[in-house]
């Protein structure tokens, strides 16, 4: 079957479609079957240059940022509408692209993204001038005669050109997340997706060819190594965001910083969830089993390290078997599917090492630990989790991005928030509990950019995402995500001449 969105034989730089001088294409795989979904065009180094020098004279040059932020929003508004015309096309592009399931597309990884671009059209027409007191003071070439009367306003401006890296987990919902905050505060884009799904990004091209979007402001481009670096160590360019591991967001920091860019990096996790003696433990279960099992554990936010208190951490393990046993694991196309496939063999790989090093390190098996044997294609692993573990060891510290969850004992709620924080990632975390204001008070002394409380709210459309520590710096989405893509100036000025 045709995968739509797959059809583009260059990269979108200025405006327009343009030939790679490198003139190689690569094949991607859909992870389920591994057939090839689509030939993409790969970019080298005169492409990177290209489409930065694009996106620098559309900023220095062009109007865009001089656009009213009415304006700007009513590109968006064409965007969010061509991309809601082709919904279908796209969540088809997230499975067999990114072997993400239906039930996620029609869900967190489709509907989620388009609700929060609303929500930041919405908030962007609400003034963010800050008027500054009026004030008297003397007047120091005059300091006998009358004062002076002033004031002032602090705005916000873009802050310039935009490098926005993508991953490969969740492109659709990334690319959209980068790209309308930056072009909403009137910056210009150099966007580059994961070369594992480079259509979602290419895409945008298409679309915002189809909303008039004028030259230069969204340039698209993929390559290797040597074109990320370009694109994140360039002088030209003036803020790089990046959403991807721990390693890649510390390199790309490395590289930003000689010319002292401004960096928005979402990056790993390890997070904790915390399961109180008082907790229902079906429930708990049903909470941990959902953060190590959706979309295979490829999740920076997923909780994977559960603190369960000893007293019920036999029932806890036991409930987390049963439900893993009942869970359908398979192509996610099929619309019953919960478990699909990790990204590439790579990924397989890379959670059986980590199971290896946890036998090693003493921790139970308890269930999975091995490939998925009844697909003869495609890279699925069965759900895995692991009991008796200590925090000190590689699985609990380690970022698995796997379908691997570790429970880890406790005793006092202070042991929980105290394993909680030895931890290098500080990304999010939950709590289930039987008392929710206890579990508020503990929330306040975990270390990390959010904590969910009973499940929380899915849609929390309000809610800042970022992390501390090595998960990031800056946060996305909530009441002040625009101005992580702008800059503060206070205009002062004299009353009455």
């Amino acid at each position: 079957m045709e995968v739509p969105l797959t059809k583009y034989d260059g990269l979108y730089i200025n405006g327009s479609w343009t030939d790679t001088t490198t003139g190689n294409k690569e094949p991607i795989i859909n992870p389920a079957t591994e057939e090839v979904i689509g030939h993409a065009p790969v970019g080298g180094c005169e492409e990177a240059e290209s489409a930065i020098q694009s996106a620098r004279e559309a900023f220095d040059r062009g109007d865009w940022s001089d656009l009213t932020v009415q304006t700007r929003a009513n590109y968006l508004k064409k965007l969010l509408k061509v991309i809601s015309g082709r919904a279908e096309e796209i969540k088809g592009l997230m499975i067999a692209e990114g072997g993400i399931t239906r039930q996620l597309a029609e869900g967190m990884f489709f509907p989620n993204p388009i609700r929060l671009v609303e929500k930041l059209i919405e908030r962007s027409l609400c003034s963010s001038e800050l008027h500054l007191p009026i004030e008297a003071a003397l007047n120091p070439l005059n300091p006998t005669g009358p004062e002076l009367l002033g004031g002032g306003v602090v705005v916000r401006d873009p802050i310039g050109v935009v490098t926005a890296i993508s991953p490969y987990n969740a492109p659709f919902l990334v690319n959209l997340s980068k790209v309308a905050p930056a072009l909403l505060a009137g910056n210009t884009v150099v966007l580059k997706p994961s070369p594992f799904t480079p259509f979602s990004a290419l895409m945008f091209g298409e679309f915002a060819t189809e909303i008039g979007l004028p030259k230069g402001v969204l340039n698209i481009i993929t390559g290797n190594e040597e074109v990320s670096k370009i694109i994140t160590s360039d002088p030209r360019v003036d803020m790089v965001t990046f959403t991807g591991s721990e390693a890649v967001g510390s390199l790309i920091m490395a590289q930003a910083a000689p010319t002292l860019k401004k960096t928005l990096l979402e990056l790993g996790g390890k997070s904790a969830l915390i399961v109180r003696e008082d907790a229902d433990v079906m429930t708990a279960a049903m909470t941990g089993v959902f953060n190590i099992s959706t979309h295979s554990g490829q999740g920076c936010a997923l909780a994977t390290r559960h603190l369960v208190h000893n007293k019920i951490r036999p029932q806890y393990i036991e409930a987390m078997k049963a439900i893993i046993s009942q869970m359908p694991l398979g192509n996610p196309s099929d619309p019953i599917t919960v478990i699909g496939p990790l990204i590439r063999k790579s990924a397989v790989d890379r959670v059986q090492n980590f199971i290896q090093i946890a036998k090693d390190e003493g921790a139970q098996l308890v269930i999975g630990g091995d490939k998925a044997s009844q697909f003869k294609k495609g890279f699925y692993h069965n759900i895995t989790v692991f009991d008796d573990v200590d925090n000190s060891m590689r699985i609990a510290q380690e970022e698995i991005f796997g379908p691997v969850g570790t429970v880890i004992g406790f005793d006092t709620d202070e042991d929980a928030v105290k394993i909680a924080n030895d931890s290098r990632y500080g990304l999010y975390g939950g709590i289930e509990t039987k008392e929710p204001a206890k579990a508020f008070q503990m929330a306040k002394k975990i270390q990390t950019g959010g904590v969910v409380i009973n499940g929380g709210l899915l849609r929390q459309n309000d809610a800042p995402f970022g992390g501390y520590k090595r998960s990031g710096l800056g946060r996305e989405y909530g009441p002040n995500w625009l101005d992580e893509y702008t800059q503060e100036k206070s205009i002062i000025y004299r009353i009455g001449g």
